[in-house]
């Protein structure tokens, strides 16, 4: 028995559309964070009205942006990152390797503050043995 659907209408995916509550619950954020994100350049909704109407690629580009920021990233670094993934459809060279760049520059970061963090605990263990050791003199010539 044929389909009374076309072939066309078969293969064209929905375009499922979000509101701006919805992506909200769903990214566990506030609405205030996506016009944020939007003010930004980030996400560019459609409007019907007053409403925002937020389609597949702005729900991923708000997931990138929110894993951008959980990883440190600025704004600027996201966008640019963003950027060359609605230019490559999501997944060109030219956006691989600039987010390459980017996670070996957040890398070098991480390392530098890990070497400092590392730097001031041994100071911070120093003083305190010099500090137990002088309030063990003390006790010690108290006691005498």
């Amino acid at each position: 028995m044929l389909s009374t659907t076309s072939t066309s209408d078969a293969i064209r995916p929905t375009q499922r559309t979000w509101s701006i509550g919805e992506l909200a619950r769903h990214f566990d954020v506030t609405t205030r964070t996506i016009r944020f994100y939007e003010q930004e350049g980030l996400l560019h909704p459609e409007r019907r009205g007053q409403t925002r109407v937020y389609r597949d690629k702005d729900r991923v580009r708000l997931k990138l942006t929110l894993r951008g920021k959980r990883l440190g990233f600025s704004l600027a670094e996201i966008r640019e990152v963003v950027d060359l993934y609605d230019a490559a459809d999501g997944g060109g060279e030219k956006q691989l390797t600039r987010l390459l760049g980017i996670l070996s520059e957040k890398r070098e970061g991480l390392e530098r503050q890990l070497r400092d963090l590392t730097a001031m605990q041994r100071e911070l263990d120093d003083v305190e043995t010099r500090a137990r050791e002088a309030l063990a003199r003390l006790a010690g010539d108290s006691e005498c």
